[in-house]
């Protein structure tokens, strides 16, 4: 059996925010990571059991930035999955890596953002133009952001 197929991969949820300008103007939301220095990313989560990726993907916004009032563009047609970097898949034992369902959702004119939830994960947030989201990534996420945004463009969505 191969090293490869004895990884586990952590079913998990990832939002693609457009701000509330789209698509007069498309900025995307990330934010930074408490616990990662620099590290600034999507919001994302866990699915709980019995839970839709839908579902999983309105909770893990109101834990994360306070708000689920968005409105769904597009859903990512595949799961995509990857490998945590060595300290991370460390704290994330035994996954090896996540399977993530990416949404790409507007956030409404009137919501309001607090990344300081019960238990924050954020510890600021930006929204930034599109052609510019790869200047704050962080590294190990770059690879499926491309795929996942480049997918989103050539749909017409950003």
């Amino acid at each position: 059996m191969s090293k490869e197929s004895n990884k586990q991969y952590r079913p998990n949820v990832a939002i693609v925010i457009v701000s509330s300008s789209y698509p007069k103007t498309c900025e995307l939301f990330i934010a930074k990571r408490t616990d990662i220095p620099d590290a600034w990313q999507f919001p994302q989560g866990g699915i709980d059991d019995g839970e839709s990726t839908k579902e999983a993907m309105l909770r893990e916004l109101q834990e994360e930035i306070g708000t689920n009032d968005v409105e769904i563009i597009a859903k990512y047609p595949n799961w995509i999955s990857y490998d945590f970097p060595g300290k991370v898949a460390k704290r994330m034992y035994p996954y090896s890596g996540q399977k993530q369902q990416y949404f790409l959702v507007r956030l409404r004119s009137d919501a309001i953002i607090n990344i300081q939830t019960e238990h924050p994960e954020f510890s600021e947030y930006k929204f930034i133009p599109f052609g510019k989201i790869f200047d704050h990534i962080t590294y190990f996420k770059r690879p499926i952001y491309k795929k996942v945004l480049t997918y989103f463009h050539k749909e017409g969505y950003l």
